[in-house]
């Protein structure tokens, strides 16, 4: 696990939207996992998701509160988080003032059609190339349609690891796009779910307020933290003795 804090992403969300408009004006291929400490628990337990999480392709975000204040413990300045909520909506933004494309693959047909009636709404200059639900059952053909497509951000709201294990799978068939496993983020975005109110945001408390409109989190939620935390604790052991 060491080694996915060493390519967490430090600087703050305006910083890193600022680095994603630059690469999207160069079209520089770019894979982002937003991550939280569960996130960062599959990857500990799971060999192929380890190998996406520390492969040079990814960019790793700090989405959760419990990664920033992980990696401040082993002493590496990460900023604040970086959500992918806001990431999208950032990019949903460069996209309608760029004139630029995107498609996307996830959620439930309703969601994905109340996200496309947002967007064409308030994001008109936004070319869609594509939208799929997460229910299509052969998603590596909707991959070889966005391979032709050539969109220049691909949204993937398929569930952490498999959003990304699909990316990765795919990934080296572009050769511009940036890349994003983006979770629940349709269902927050399209209306269909609310996101937490700006109290509980700017105490870094969603967590808590998932958890009290979803208590079925609370198992998964306890059982991926309490494991993290120990991790962390023990890294920090390590590091201080060395």
């Amino acid at each position: 696990m060491k080694a996915y804090f060493q390519k967490i992403y430090q600087d703050g969300f305006e910083r890193f939207v600022g680095e994603l408009e630059q690469r999207m004006d160069i079209e520089e291929k770019t894979f982002v996992i937003t991550a939280n400490p569960e996130t960062l628990m599959i990857g500990a337990e799971t060999a192929d998701f380890d190998e996406i999480l520390k492969s040079d392709k990814t960019m790793i975000v700090p989405d959760g509160i419990g990664v920033v204040k992980a990696a401040q413990m082993l002493n590496l300045p990460v900023k604040e988080r970086v959500t992918g909520v806001e990431i999208v909506q950032k990019l949903f933004e460069l996209l309608n003032e760029k004139g630029r494309s995107l498609y996307m693959l996830g959620a439930k047909k309703e969601v994905l059609d109340k996200l496309l009636e947002r967007i064409d709404k308030e994001y008109p200059n936004i070319q869609v190339k594509g939208a799929k639900d997460g229910y299509i059952k052969n998603k590596d053909a909707v991959f070889d349609e966005i391979v032709d497509a050539k969109p220049d951000v691909v949204l993937v709201a398929l569930g952490i690891p498999v959003q990304e294990q699909l990316i990765y799978k795919h990934y080296d068939r572009f050769d511009k796009g940036i890349f994003v496993g983006v979770g629940g983020s349709f269902d927050v975005l399209s209306g269909t779910k609310k996101r937490a109110p700006e109290f509980f945001i700017k105490l870094n408390l969603e967590w808590l307020y998932r958890i009290v409109k979803e208590p079925k989190r609370i198992k998964r939620f306890y059982v991926s933290n309490v494991k993290f935390i120990s991790k962390i604790q023990r890294m920090k052991r390590e590091t201080n003795e060395n």
